[in-house]
């Protein structure tokens, strides 16, 4: 079941000035995954993450980048995850399809999915996209959701917390720390004196600030837009999409959803969007993608776990494609465990849907959750032959291969570790993986690597030093130095992350 949780609205109040600079490194899988080493690295200097002191704008654009990815560790290890590989995949394909247009470079994005069922969407510096259940059971069609995607590549793409720290710095208010802090405190059950500690804080900030965010939403909306367009989305979307929030809003009175309370929408914004968005052609247009409506299908599912019927009723409603009510049902069929049922409508789907690659990956996974192992594995496989590069397949694959070939198990989830160095399940499978084929020490490096990805530092040292403990009474020098390299790694994060 999803639970809504106060962080994503504070993590929303960040999104207007939240960004990330044009330029980033990419991240080293061994060298602090997911981070971005200092230039001084290579000699023994700065593993992890520094810290916040200024050191000139080059230090700051850098700081931008890791301050962010340090806020996402924190962010996973207080808020509820939507861990839904499938739905995964396709919000990191959305991204990629509208990023080229939307004036960012050599940037890696982190796409994060929120297990809340408030509308919500945010960006924070370091390319971190989240996007909550919620927005998908609001957004009937993808170019609706693309529209808020683009809009908080924009505030990336514009760099709008690097010009609203500029602002505040200029009035000698400090935002980040506290606004940073605040945020962590409310998604540990601060409650309300979260809010006060992110929020009263920085009252003058905010009012400082008020026009520079108007003018920071028509730039993320201006380039948004551009985005949209170029990607193959009608713009036009983003205008419906604005609407239904207002109605939405004037619906709900003092409670608008969380993504108002910071992205306010009004008559002249709606307006001026209509306009701009009445200029733009759009290249080579996209139809509506059934894509999205499967993917929409589960994250109502995920809503309603407790009453599936009422996700049924919302896509009868919103008169979703039969194909999108047809996988749902399949969906649910497998959840009251009529799986024979569901892999045949999920297999007949796939036949008359052959693009569509995470039907097939769809029917391997309720084969896996139904204990049918060696199906499950045949499928992947099968799937695998077609598209070997299919990082869903793999991570499929790999989890079924832990209950019948550890060893090959763990040979499938190191390469999907290297390719996916922000995912926190693919290493906790790596750990069971390691750990089942006798690699112990690798195992120990595989669950400190999980830890640190969410928030949990000092038992992630604590991993390392068991870790380091068996290497050596092993004999095993690759494992101890590579355990040494990220030991030196995580102890520069822990003294960032205690600036929170």
């Amino acid at each position: 079941m999803l639970h809504r949780t106060g962080t994503c609205l504070i993590a929303s109040a960040l999104s207007l000035v939240l960004a990330l600079p044009a330029q980033a490194q990419a991240p080293n899988r061994y060298e602090a995954p997911g981070l971005t080493r200092s230039p001084t690295s290579e000699t023994g200097g700065d593993f992890g993450l520094p810290s916040l002191s200024r050191q000139g704008s080059q230090a700051i654009s850098g700081q931008e980048i890791r301050l962010g990815r340090a806020w996402l560790r924190q962010f996973r290890a207080h808020v509820p995850q939507w861990q839904d590989p499938i739905a995964q995949d396709y919000m990191e394909t959305l991204v990629a399809r509208l990023l080229p247009y939307s004036g960012l470079t050599d940037v890696h994005p982190v796409v994060t999915l929120v297990a809340s069922r408030q509308l919500n969407a945010f960006a924070v510096p370091g390319g971190v996209i989240g996007v909550n259940a919620g927005l998908f059971a609001f957004a009937e069609g993808e170019a609706e959701l693309a529209s808020v995607v683009a809009h908080e590549l924009g505030h990336l793409s514009q760099r709008h917390y690097a010009r609203g720290q500029a602002r505040a710095e200029q009035t000698q208010i400090p935002t980040v720390a506290a606004m940073l802090a605040g945020m962590l405190i409310a998604a540990g059950g601060g409650g309300n004196a979260g809010l006060a500690a992110a929020m009263g804080s920085q009252a003058a900030f905010i009012q400082d600030q008020l026009s520079y965010s108007r003018r920071y939403e028509q730039e993320a909306d201006r380039v948004g837009l551009q985005a949209m367009a170029e990607a193959g989305y009608d713009p036009q979307a983003m205008v419906g999409m604005f609407r239904a929030m207002q109605r939405m809003a004037s619906l709900q009175g003092g409670s608008p959803p969380e993504f108002l309370l910071t992205h306010p929408v009004t008559e002249s914004r709606i307006s001026d969007t209509q306009a701009r968005a009445a200029q733009i052609s759009v290249a080579g247009s996209r139809n509506e993608n059934l894509h999205y409506q499967l993917v929409r299908a589960r994250a109502l599912l995920a809503i309603h776990e407790r009453d599936p019927q009422q996700a049924s009723t919302r896509l009868a409603q919103d008169e979703a494609p039969a194909a999108a009510r047809r996988y749902l049902a399949a969906l649910i069929d497998a959840q009251a465990g009529h799986t024979d049922r569901a892999l045949h409508e999920l297999d007949a789907l796939a036949q008359s849907q052959p693009d569509l690659a995470m039907l097939p990956a769809s029917a391997t996974q309720v084969a896996l959750e139904a204990g049918r192992i060696d199906e499950a594995i045949a499928r992947s496989r099968r799937q695998l032959r077609l598209m070997p590069d299919y990082s869903l397949a793999n991570r499929l694959l790999g989890e079924a291969l832990l209950q019948r070939d550890p060893d090959e198990a763990y040979r499938v989830l190191s390469a999907l570790a290297e390719a996916r160095p922000e995912d926190p399940q693919v290493f906790t499978l790596l750990a069971e993986a390691a750990g089942r084929s006798g690699r112990e020490a690798w195992g120990h490096l595989a669950r400190a690597e999980q830890l640190q990805l969410t928030g949990h530092i000092d038992r992630a040292i604590g991993q390392l030093e068991v870790a380091k403990d068996v290497a050596e009474r092993e004999g095993d020098s690759v494992a101890a130095n590579r355990i040494a390299q990220r030991r030196e790694a995580f102890i520069g994060y822990r003294e960032t992350l205690e600036t929170f």
